[in-house]
């Protein structure tokens, strides 16, 4: 019998893992030591089938799940049909994540149960009693988390490949309101208000200036602005020392807007007058916008894989002995030519560019940061195989308009994924072979 999540670990794990645009149930793929031969198959998938005691849990726990949320539930013909149909969509994806193979790390699996584990407050023993309870093993959870994990990188690669996104695309989004909202650089604000009464004559009007040079001049001295704001404000955060909280650039009334742009984070605005009085802002923190200066660096690597024939310790040699080779004078583009493993780069002499941080995995992103400039690294291990990288050059590179657009693509992409995500499981279901098999 496959084991299965109760509703419990269901909800925490789909909070802890963030599957953007999923709408996965969670997969069950251990089968259990009963005989297959006492089970029925109620339908074949591929090369996969669906037992009629799988989808006996799943209906019950769809089923209990309703029963807490709605008072009228459907027949329960109507219920088996749908979870059925549920169970094969998630067997033709898991078909194909083995296709394209798709694997999820053990370190994975540990840091969502780490997550799960955090958020309820459980050691491992009040874990393992937890899931005891539950009526699951850490072995079976563990399974259960791989295959959601599985399908969720299979829908995130390839929906999202299928997105493509045009360059007049970003550039329609960056000059829509939507757009420049989305992209406006966040203000953490804070904010003195020395009011003026809808009626006040020249007399008022420049006691109430000058009363805010003299704070703006304190604030040049280094007062401290919440002191100040919380005496001489008349703004309705005045007690909170006039910290009126993140608020977008694009949020803010257009005199606060110019009067903000461009101002230093711990500076303060010389005072400025709005129909309500005159106004202090202080930019206490601040999120995007400005410079964004990125160290890029520019190396070269030999990747080596393991494989049956090929072992860590081998693999590990086989570099270090190449590394003796560069240092000793030979070219390194010429030996990552006839050596390396990584197609997308042994052409061109392991020559990665310039690459950003985030652009590789930590294994690789730690090396290159460790390694001096002009040297070639100790043989280190990634997911991929076992690596040496020399380091070209390092820059320092204003990525403040990438970023931007950048951040404009994601968001177009995030709009359309889920559309794109329907389309793609309709697709794949058509596409699959499948026998409902009569009751």
């Amino acid at each position: 019998m496959h084991s299965r999540l109760t509703k419990k670990y269901s909800s925490l794990f789909a909070a802890a893992l963030l599957l953007a645009g999923s709408q996965v149930l969670l997969v069950s793929q251990a089968i259990a030591a009963k005989s297959i031969g006492l089970d029925r198959v109620v339908a074949i998938v591929d090369e996969d089938v669906v037992l009629e005691s799988e989808l006996n849990d799943r209906a019950q726990a769809v089923l209990q799940r309703l029963k807490g949320q709605y008072t009228q539930l459907p027949d329960e013909s109507v219920l088996r049909k749908q979870v059925l149909e549920q169970l094969i969509v998630e067997r033709v994806q898991m078909g194909l994540a083995k296709r394209y193979e798709i694997k999820v790390e053990d370190e994975e699996i540990d840091q969502a149960i780490g997550r799960v584990r955090e958020k309820n407050k459980l050691n491992d023993v009040q874990f393992e009693a937890d899931l005891k309870r539950q009526g699951l093993t850490m072995a079976g959870l563990r399974n259960q988390i791989r295959d959601e994990l599985t399908i969720s990188h299979l829908q995130q690669g390839v929906v999202s490949n299928r997105i493509k996104i045009s360059p007049q695309e970003i550039d329609n989004f960056l000059a829509s309101s939507d757009g420049k909202f989305a992209t406006s650089p966040d203000f953490h604000i804070g904010h003195i208000l020395i009011a003026l009464p809808s009626s006040a004559d020249a007399e008022a009007i420049a006691a109430s200036e000058q009363k805010a040079k003299d704070i703006y001049q304190k604030l040049q001295s280094g007062a401290d602005f919440a002191q100040l704001a919380i005496a001489n404000s008349n703004d309705q955060a005045a007690l909170q020392g006039g910290d009126i909280g993140w608020r977008k650039l694009a949020q803010l009334p257009e005199l606060f807007g110019n009067q903000l742009a461009g101002l230093k984070v711990g500076s303060v605005t010389a005072p400025f007058r709005s129909g309500a009085g005159f106004h202090i802002l202080k930019n206490i923190e601040q999120r995007g916008g400005g410079q964004q200066l990125i160290e890029q660096t520019h190396a070269r690597h030999i990747l080596i894989k393991t494989s049956e024939i090929m072992d860590d310790n081998q693999a590990r040699e086989k570099l270090l002995a190449l590394k003796d080779r560069i240092e000793k004078g030979e070219d390194f583009g010429k030996l990552a030519k006839e050596h390396s493993e990584d197609t997308g780069s042994m052409l061109s002499g392991g020559d990665l560019g310039w690459a950003s941080p985030g652009m590789f995995v930590a294994a690789f992103e730690e090396t290159l940061a460790n390694t001096p400039l002009g040297k070639v690294s100790r043989p280190f291990k990634s997911q991929f195989g076992w690596h040496i990288v020399e380091v070209i050059e390092r820059r320092k590179e204003d990525m403040s308009e990438q970023m931007k657009r950048n951040q404009a693509q994601n968001m177009i992409r995030s709009r359309r994924f889920d559309e794109e995500f329907q389309l793609w499981l309709t697709q794949i279901r058509e596409e699959a072979f499948v026998e409902i098999k009569p009751n």
